[in-house]
């Protein structure tokens, strides 16, 4: 049902050309979206924000490209996966020139112990770990959404979530969590 109508918010946006119809999808999903960006920018509220704000500007222009194959859902979060994969690309290059990391330093004024000890055993994860992790425990998508949202084989999603979830546990409990 919930699918439902989401294709017909989408089928509203384009064909009618409804920003009120997309303004009804970015509601429902700028929360999870920015989650994922949190997860992936190790907190860094602004850069999520920059890159929520990518993803719904790149949906928006390309909305006529949905095809209602997968859960629309999962066409926003592959949008959010290539904005996340073109922003590390041009900081990989920028950290390249300028010897920096990409990640920007983030704020933790206000963050609990908990968040910012989350946010550093993610950190110990590589990107795709990151990614194939964050969208499992955090968000809920079972393995084959995965796929479909990274471009992973599936089997590549599960190295990669086996990987992440031994690096987190070992981070957590050499730091006193069991």
């Amino acid at each position: 049902m919930n699918n439902l109508n989401d294709i017909s918010l989408v089928t509203q946006v384009a064909v009618f050309h409804n920003r009120r119809a997309f303004d009804r999808l970015v509601v429902k999903y700028q929360s999870p979206i920015r989650r994922f960006f949190m997860n992936q920018t190790l907190g860094d509220k602004q850069l999520s924000d920059d890159l929520a704000q990518d993803t719904f500007i790149r949906a928006y222009v390309n909305i006529t490209k949905y095809r209602g194959l997968a859960a629309f859902s999962t066409w926003l979060y592959k949008i959010a996966y290539n904005v996340l994969y073109d922003y590390r690309r041009r900081s990989k290059t920028a950290c390249d020139i300028d010897g920096v990391l990409g990640v920007k330093m983030r704020q933790t004024t206000g963050d609990s112990n908990l968040k910012m000890d989350i946010y550093d055993a993610l950190s110990r994860l590589n990107d795709s770990e990151r990614s194939c992790v964050s969208l499992q425990l955090i968000d809920g998508y079972p393995i084959n959404r995965i796929a479909e949202i990274t471009g992973m084989a599936e089997g590549t999603v599960k190295s990669h979530i086996f990987r992440g979830k031994k690096k987190l546990s070992n981070y957590l409990k050499q730091n006193g969590y069991d």
